[in-house]
């Protein structure tokens, strides 16, 4: 007679462990980066809607998202999951997914699903009624973060195809960079801009954020390889030495072209370079890690500048350019350095290189297609019922006291 399945102690120990770490990178992580990039009189209030998404987010997983984005749809498998998991009922203590009891599985994806819509918060940051931050959230986890993650993680039609997305560089990373530039265009810019500067009302907040997440960081890329393993401790270092390429490229630019290193643009440089390595963790070597990050931290500068400078469009904390930008250039260089020839994991170069990037391309272009269409109609819907946008007034006053009646900093 068989010995019965169990779970595997080791590898429950770390994802658990990673999962703690991913909720790091949200509480108090994003947190405090978003906080300190923000002017004073917003400060709390991004603080609020970080806590606030994490709440409305675990809730509404448990209830459906779980269910829809890894559980079995039947005919409809390859769009969409089932909801026999939903609220999950039935779920036991011995319950498996591969080697970890099925609980951790869920609580660790449940990390991701709620650090993607605090991401877009970037995107409409200083400017969007706390009413309308917690509909939008709510509605495009189930909309738009659900399918998408059943699409490439649950067995969906992008997984059959082959789609290569480790740690969710299309998943977390393009989705929220849409949703974001989408989020800016339909709301508008801040009050003032681009004529009025607006500059991060506490760089050492930034930082401190800025190194939560890059440690948090280890549980996202090396926690999804679901075991404690040699793939797990691969995608630790490339996580690590795509933040320090990203970090030292960004600034080396900056400091060519304008003389001086900023702090800002150094840990900007960190999160790119975090971004841009996250699809590619499981499957790249050192060295591919390296250099993802070093065009990282290219890419995602000048896109910055592009975005901001050229097009006028007011992504208040750079979600499009950074994460949007680099989701993007990170999955299409995960279908160069993931080759055996290059030190990677993944297929022969010769072959299978081309074939692969169209695949990955085919999965940007339809969670970029997706996510923005459906951002776009929930935007619409929700100004036209609730109102998007805080009173000239209220945004003049700032958020804390406007939407919250508190300060986070004395006047």
């Amino acid at each position: 007679m068989p010995a019965p399945i169990t779970a595997n102690s080791a590898d429950t120990a770390w994802i658990m462990t990673a999962t703690a770490l991913v909720l790091l990178m949200t509480l108090p992580g994003l947190a405090l980066f978003y906080g300190g990039l923000v002017r004073s009189k917003n400060a709390l209030s991004i603080l609020i809607q970080c806590f606030a998404i994490t709440g409305l987010v675990s809730l509404l997983w448990v209830a459906c998202g779980y269910s829809l984005a890894f559980g079995d749809g039947g005919s409809a498998q390859g769009f969409i999951g089932g909801l026999h998991r939903a609220f999950l009922l039935g779920l036991s203590p011995t319950d498996l997914t591969g080697t970890l009891p099925e609980s951790v599985f869920a609580l660790f994806q449940l990390t991701f699903a709620v650090i993607t819509p605090a991401l877009v918060i970037g995107g409409y940051a200083e400017r969007l009624r706390f009413s309308a931050v917690l509909w939008f959230s709510g509605l495009w986890l189930l909309l738009v973060y659900v399918p998408v993650a059943h699409w490439i993680w649950g067995g969906g039609w992008l997984a059959q195809l082959g789609v290569m997305d480790f740690a969710g560089g299309i998943v977390v990373h393009v989705n929220a960079g849409v949703a974001a530039l989408v989020c800016a265009c339909v709301i508008g810019p801040r009050r003032g801009f681009p004529q009025v500067a607006m500059p991060p009302h506490s760089l050492p907040l930034v930082a401190a954020g800025a190194g939560l997440l890059w440690v948090g960081w280890f549980g996202f890329n090396g926690g999804s390889a679901l075991a404690a393993n040699g793939t797990a401790g691969m995608a630790l270092l490339a996580t690590h030495l795509g933040a320090c390429a990203g970090a030292l490229s960004w600034m080396t630019i900056e400091w060519t072209r304008y003389g001086k290193p900023s702090a800002l643009g150094l840990l900007t440089g960190v999160v790119a370079g975090l971004g841009t390595i996250t699809p590619a963790s499981g499957y790249v070597s050192p060295l591919g890690a390296i250099l993802i990050g070093l065009i990282a931290g290219a890419v995602c500068f000048l896109a910055t500048q592009w975005i901001k400078r050229k097009l006028h469009i007011d992504d208040s904390l750079d979600v499009s350019p950074v994460h949007g930008v680099g989701g993007v250039i990170g999955s299409l260089l995960t279908a160069v350095f993931a080759a055996t020839a290059l030190g990677g994991s993944g297929y022969s170069l010769q072959t299978d290189m081309w074939s692969q990037l169209g695949v990955q391309a085919l999965g940007i272009i339809a969670t970029a297609a997706w996510c923005g269409g459906i951002s776009w109609l929930l935007l619409r819907v929700l100004d036209a019922t609730l109102g998007l946008r805080v009173s000239e007034e209220d945004e003049s006053e700032g958020l804390d006291l406007a939407a919250h009646g508190e300060r986070g900093y004395s006047p």
